[in-house]
């Protein structure tokens, strides 16, 4: 069975990276790239582990498991600055943009990304997504990051929606409680989706 809409959703909420682009491969090729520089060899499991938290979380991670002399800030800029020069490599995911252009207009819709807002936007451009959502909220518009449910409820507000009529559409563990804690429909993209060889493990 494929995806579908809640037939009690008035709104849609999209996680954005391994939801709608499957931007894993370009993630871990950014983090070698990281890794390169600096001497060590990047382990893709933390991406598995931590997805849906902002990069400057996953520079923290980084720094603490290989001991580097290094302001997690200076990694978050060559990260994002790779991660951008690359965007042309991003792949949409087909299944789940059907559902985005099936309901642009029939339904308000918002992304809810752990990514900052430059991210966001280059991402959906490169997709050819960017006139599709009414709102973006990103990292950098909230205090809490997943799996707190602040950015989802961002959403919902900004869209004029209660809580528990909009559906959130994730591929991360902590995104999906997120969603759930926010009372919304949460559908996992996980269990329609075959990602290839970079493949997020779906915790049953």
């Amino acid at each position: 069975m494929g995806i579908s809409v809640h037939p009690e959703a008035k709104a849609l909420i999209f996680d954005l990276d391994g939801t709608l682009s499957n931007s894993l491969p370009v993630h871990v090729e950014t983090w070698k790239i990281v890794g390169e520089k600096y001497g060590f060899e990047f382990d893709p499991n933390i991406i598995f582990e931590m997805t849906g938290r902002p990069t400057i979380e996953f520079a923290k991670r980084i720094i603490e498991q290989y001991k580097l002399d290094e302001d997690p800030n200076v990694l978050v800029r060559l990260k994002q600055q790779s991660f951008w020069d690359l965007a042309h490599l991003l792949e949409p995911v087909a299944e789940v943009i059907a559902i985005v252009k099936n309901y642009h207009g029939k339904l308000p819709m918002a992304v809810g990304t752990g990514a900052s807002g430059r991210s966001a936007e280059v991402q959906l451009k490169a997709l050819g997504l960017s006139d599709y959502f009414d709102f973006v909220v990103s990292a950098d518009d909230v205090e809490k990051h997943k799996p707190h449910p602040e950015t989802f409820v961002r959403c919902a507000e900004l869209m004029g929606v209660e809580s528990q009529f909009c559906q959130v559409f994730e591929d991360g563990d902590l995104g999906i409680s997120a969603a759930r804690e926010a009372g919304m429909f949460v559908t996992d993209v996980r269990e329609h989706i075959s990602y290839g060889e970079w493949a997020l493990p779906v915790n049953k």
